[in-house]
């Protein structure tokens, strides 16, 4: 499974995956700044996840209806960072055969998936 992390994501946690055997390319790493829909059309064009604290990718999913492989929005506010990495890595191996092509919201009390619809 590969994955896509928006800059908005700390380092521990696209360590920590990279560590787990997954193949995760890191926006900050490779075009800071860039916008959201080029972020969307990289992670199609690597067949990647998104990863991202960003709501507005909610936006571009589901009312601009932009296709996507999978988008994974951190909801995890003032958490500790290591906290957060374990909780995203758990939810991934719990959850791994689900996630593509859905749009998954990750808060403290509550986890979703929503299958994308075409």
């Amino acid at each position: 499974m590969n994955f896509l992390a928006d800059e908005n994501i700390e380092d521990e946690l696209v360590d920590l995956l990279r560590n787990n055997g997954y193949k995760v390319d890191y926006v900050l790493e490779m075009s800071p700044g860039v916008g959201d829909k080029e972020i969307i059309l990289h992670a199609n064009r690597s067949s990647s996840i998104l990863i991202t604290s960003d709501k507005d990718f909610g936006e571009l999913v589901f009312r601009q209806r932009l296709i996507h492989n999978g988008v994974i929005l951190i909801r995890l506010h003032g958490m500790p960072t290591e906290k957060k990495a374990e909780i995203v890595l758990n939810f991934v191996k719990d959850y791994g055969s689900k996630i593509q092509n859905s749009f998954s919201v990750i808060t403290k009390s509550n986890i979703r998936i929503r299958s994308q619809i075409n």
